[in-house]
């Protein structure tokens, strides 16, 4: 008989599905499901959408519990009726310590970086941003301050050299998935071994944000064409041209050399001044040109470069902003 009888599985959007159905695949007992309330849908349609984890669990029969204020009184009531051995949290949000000493093993997180580096919301774009080669899973007890606890396992995974977020975030969940459920393995047979973090390695991984998503042009080339990476494809990089929001999904490294744009200025002072080539877009950072492969403006629809280029008459003085 097992000893990790009942599970609460806390989880919101894609990244948590497969660690659930790889819980339940291997024959343990979810009792509860929380996570977040559905949310309105695009104009035009009156049903609200549900979770990705919510449709995940409804298919796998399982119970779902939809909570917005994590405080309340009724979360509260509704895990500790559950009465959990173990509360797996997968991408969810900040939970009260008074939820999470609830279960009679432990509460543990899977976060997608290998910490203390990239402790935060979003550790899968700032590792991309910051131009890591590898990064990684890490399974840990919660502890009252967010990212800290002492960690259960990790397991690694090279970045591909032109992996975007999303690729990179759906590669992680799998590998995810499989630390969640050695996790619950070792919890039950008791043979896991607890590592403290050192928090002087500690790494930040902030939310993303308008102020923090926004291109930097005098950054080098090879930071820009990371950020762009790190961000796509969603909320995705963004600059600005003519007045209006550009998002940009793709970029790649010019192989040509920087050469001054307007009369022997410094790269910093042309940064973000296009140079168009043909049916290729480049945008001038602080050391070199990036090539701009795919951009949406503000109010038009997703274009690769060479399509906008193709409907638009560049005049030679164009710069992102």
């Amino acid at each position: 008989m097992r000893s990790v009888v009942k599970i609460v599985f806390m989880g919101t959007p894609e990244f948590a599905v497969p660690s659930l159905k790889k819980i339940v695949a291997a024959g343990y007992e979810i009792v509860l499901v929380v996570t977040s309330p559905d949310k309105p849908r695009a104009r035009g349609n009156s049903d609200p959408e549900p979770t990705p984890v919510k449709r995940a669990a409804m298919d796998l029969g399982l119970r779902v519990f939809e909570v917005e204020d994590l405080k309340s009184v009724e979360f509260l009531e509704a895990v500790k009726a559950a009465s959990p051995d173990v509360i797996a949290v997968v991408a969810f949000r900040i939970l009260p310590q008074e939820i999470f000493t609830l279960a009679r093993t432990g509460t543990f997180n899977l976060h997608a970086s290998l910490l203390p580096k990239y402790r935060g919301a979003a550790p899968i774009n700032w590792a991309i941003i910051e131009g890591e080669k590898e990064t990684g899973v890490t399974t840990f007890f919660l502890q009252e301050k967010v990212d800290t606890g002492n960690i259960i396992l990790q397991r690694r995974m090279y970045i591909g050299e032109q992996e975007n977020a999303t690729d990179l975030a759906a590669r992680l969940s799998v590998l995810g998935a499989e630390a969640v459920l050695e996790t619950l393995q070792q919890i039950e047979s008791n043979t896991f071994q607890l590592t403290t973090q050192n928090n002087a390695l500690a790494t930040k991984a902030p939310k993303l944000s308008k102020d923090n998503t926004k291109i930097d042009w005098t950054a080098d080339a090879v930071r820009t064409h990371n950020f762009v990476r790190g961000l796509a494809l969603r909320p995705a990089a963004w600059t600005t041209f003519a007045g209006k929001t550009v998002k940009v999904f793709q970029t790649a490294l010019a192989e040509t050399p920087f050469v001054a744009v307007s009369g022997g200025t410094s790269p910093s002072e042309v940064a973000g001044t296009w140079l168009v080539s043909g049916e290729k877009l480049f945008a001038a950072c602080g050391d070199g040109y990036i090539e701009i492969l795919s951009m949406q403006i503000e109010g038009k629809k997703r274009l690769a470069a060479a399509d906008f280029l193709r409907g638009y008459r560049a005049g030679g003085s164009e710069k992102f902003e």
